[in-house]
């Protein structure tokens, strides 16, 4: 092997990380103006996706203690960002549900944010430059799907 390799994949690591840094600079301001940790933005993207869950659930998708994701839930309740409901199947179990804004901001917001930095830089690239930008990132991807085989 070259020796040139690893210095290129370096480099080329270097890239993707600053690039996926800078595609997460907008939606990371978002939740930094709403003073929202990992672990709360982690609760809510779980409960968007799942369309609610019990806190034991919860807690196990999440990796984390019964007691602090409760205590997290508590948190964002009291902010109306999630709310209980009794479950209608067992009402001894609490549903633990995300509020239509998060659910909207999380569905539609969040999304658009994450791209429009893309979308931008993209502008900014000719046709010509935003193709080979597309094939040489598509081949790239294809090397390393076929590594993982």
């Amino acid at each position: 092997m070259s020796r040139r390799i690893p210095k290129l994949a370096a480099s080329i690591d270097r890239d993707l990380r600053a690039i996926r840094q800078r595609l997460r600079e907008p939606a990371e301001a978002e939740f930094a103006r709403g003073r929202l940790t990992g672990t709360q933005r982690g609760v809510m993207q779980a409960l968007v996706q799942s369309g609610g869950l019990s806190l034991k659930e919860l807690s196990r998708q999440m990796g984390l203690a019964h007691s602090t994701v409760s205590g997290v839930v508590d948190r964002l309740e009291m902010r109306g960002m999630v709310r209980r409901r009794t479950d209608a199947k067992d009402r001894r179990i609490s549903r633990i549900l995300p509020s239509p804004a998060v659910q909207q901001f999380l569905r539609n917001t969040l999304p658009r944010l994450e791209l429009n930095p893309l979308v931008d830089a993209l502008k900014r690239a000719g046709p010509r430059e935003r193709d080979e930008i597309a094939a040489a990132l598509e081949r790239l991807r294809r090397l390393l799907e076929h590594n993982s085989i």
